[in-house]
């Protein structure tokens, strides 16, 4: 009995994502990976979505939030402020079935991250002590990655946390930080990560489930990836890339 209360603590909150089958034809039920419905099943605590840009990764995300009653413009349920709304209809109907519910968690979307840290600045003039769950000092008298990590490392702690390129601030110093933040969080199985991604030191990490995104979603290992396959390439023998890029070569 007691290690089956242990296995059932590293299992997911959110377990399952598809879409109704009453869904409108046009965008975005139109993006191709979507066209044919959609039935997606998480069994481990780190998944990540990766394609090309514009396939609807973004959209995916942003609906799995907007299902979570976090805050479309980046943050969660208790975050009050609108500088992004959302022209999808796709969270309403989508579905989510979970192994424990939680309402906990944060939307991260790093192209509206300076938003968000305005908002928290604005709060933070009626009360101060808002700023302890940033590590203690303003967002934005941070540089962009300090203030990613800052994020990361103060205020995540238990839930499900959804991050929209979360790479877009961040060396790949600081991408190795993160893996290890993810690492101390999901370990306990008391948080869930959903991340899009471009960076193939991301998408490393030992127990994640990758999905990509295209004419249809399917699950791919890491190696398998276009960002893997084309990194490790290229930083092989770049020269062989230079001289299709560089005409004078």
């Amino acid at each position: 009995m007691i290690e089956l209360i242990i296995l059932s603590s590293k299992m997911p909150y959110l377990s399952k994502i598809y879409l109704k089958d009453n869904h409108p034809q046009d965008f975005p039920f139109s993006l191709p990976f979507i066209r044919n419905g959609l039935d997606i099943r998480l069994k481990s605590n780190v998944t990540f979505f990766v394609g090309e840009n514009g396939i609807g990764k973004s959209t995916l995300l942003e609906a799995i939030a907007d299902k979570c009653n976090f805050n479309v413009a980046g943050g969660n349920r208790n975050h009050n402020y609108d500088f992004h709304k959302t022209e999808s209809m796709l969270s309403e109907y989508l579905t989510l079935s979970w192994h424990h519910k939680t309402s906990q968690g944060f939307f991260m979307r790093a192209e509206s991250f300076f938003n968000f840290a305005t908002y928290i600045d604005e709060v933070a003039e009626e009360d101060q002590r808002v700023l302890e769950a940033y590590g203690g000092k303003s967002l934005h008298q941070q540089s962009h990655g300090e203030a990613f990590l800052s994020l990361f490392h103060n205020h995540f702690q238990h839930g499900i946390y959804i991050l929209d390129e979360p790479e877009a601030a961040l060396s790949p110093q600081r991408q190795l930080s993160l893996l290890s933040i993810i690492h101390k969080l999901e370990k306990t199985g008391r948080a869930q990560f959903i991340i899009s991604s471009h960076s193939p030191i991301l998408m490393s990490y030992p127990t994640a489930e990758i999905y990509l995104l295209d004419d249809k979603i399917q699950k791919i290992h890491y190696k398998e990836t276009e960002h893997y396959q084309l990194t490790k390439n290229f930083l092989e023998a770049p020269e062989r890339y230079f001289q299709h890029l560089f005409e004078d070569l």
